[in-house]
């Protein structure tokens, strides 16, 4: 006897049938907070975003996560997801290999304003990120930790009207989509200004649009994606706010203010008391265990309010 099926499948629109139609061109997933992403051509979409974003995050002695903000070296550090396991290399260190499966002390951690429930990952993981980014004068006593998946952390229910929206140790959303057209945009205006063009990296995306006018992403309500086992919806919360990070280049770990600078003469946005921002955090509102894949067709209508 076929056992009945609990929710219905929700069944995919055509694109055609949206204000905005739009494909997914690249699908990126952070492991290790504020570490370099890892590219892929496809992806489980889970109830916290996509599969192993943000499931391990560095802490200092108290407890607390370290970025880029204070430590740029962390984007030299590149993971590689295995099938059994994450094998982290940087310049100059063996390589790190976590398992999939292995973790060890629960710990609490913080992560901005939210204590979470994690697991250390033991000394050797503790020692590896504690010398390479250690500088001299600056010594560094560093922990890896693990988000434990018994823990609910929310996003702020103010901005996704009421709607329990749990993610891992990102900063505050389960996805954050960008578009091809903005990058684009912000590059017009760095080459006029005599800048280098920078890469979408800089700005840390799980999922990029193509197809679309720059800032589309930000103008539009539910986000409908074709998958193959009957569609996934996720929801844009709140325009992404801009910290230092984007300032730094992924390839050197260097410093220079063009990027931020440039966002800030023009993107100035009235919904978070004028900051700059670039992209939109989503939450995800159907699809769970759904498979995410470039050239997959995404279809919204556009937001009035």
């Amino acid at each position: 006897m076929t056992a009945p099926v609990p929710f219905p499948v929700p069944v995919p629109a055509l694109a055609s049938d949206f204000d905005l139609q739009a494909t997914i061109s690249r699908l990126f997933v952070y492991p290790v907070k504020s570490c370099a992403g890892v590219e892929v051509p496809e992806v489980l979409l889970t109830e916290t975003g996509l599969e192993f974003d943000r499931a391990w995050m560095v802490v200092n002695a108290e407890g607390v996560f370290v970025s880029q903000r204070e430590l740029p070296r962390m984007a030299l550090i590149r993971p590689q997801l295995k099938q059994l396991e994450m094998v982290l290399r940087a310049p100059g260190m063996l390589a790190l290999h976590i398992a999939f499966d292995r973790v060890e002390q629960p710990v609490r951690v913080k992560v901005w304003r939210d204590e979470v429930a994690a697991y250390d990952m033991g000394d050797i993981a503790a020692q590896w990120f504690s010398d390479f980014l250690s500088e001299p004068g600056r010594p560094q006593t560093l922990r890896m930790v693990r988000f434990d998946p018994e823990h609910q952390r929310l996003s702020n229910m103010a901005w996704t009207n009421g709607v329990a929206a749990p993610h891992q140790f990102a900063d505050g959303f389960a996805l954050l989509v960008a578009s091809e057209a903005s990058l684009d945009e912000l590059n017009v205006r760095l080459e006029a200004a005599g800048h280098a063009p920078v890469g979408i990296e800089r700005f840390r995306p799980n999922i990029v649009l193509a197809g679309i006018e720059a800032q589309d992403e930000d103008r539009v309500e539910t986000m409908h994606i074709a998958t193959a086992e009957g569609g996934a919806r996720i929801e844009p919360s709140k325009p992404c706010t801009r910290c230092p990070i984007p300032d730094i280049d992924p390839a050197t770990a260097a410093s220079s203010p063009e990027v931020g600078d440039t966002l800030r003469s023009y993107r100035a946005n009235p919904r978070v008391n004028g900051a700059s921002t670039f992209g939109m955090n989503c939450i995800v509102v159907d699809g769970i265990d759904h498979l995410l894949k470039i050239g997959q067709p995404v279809g919204a209508n556009y937001r009035f309010d």
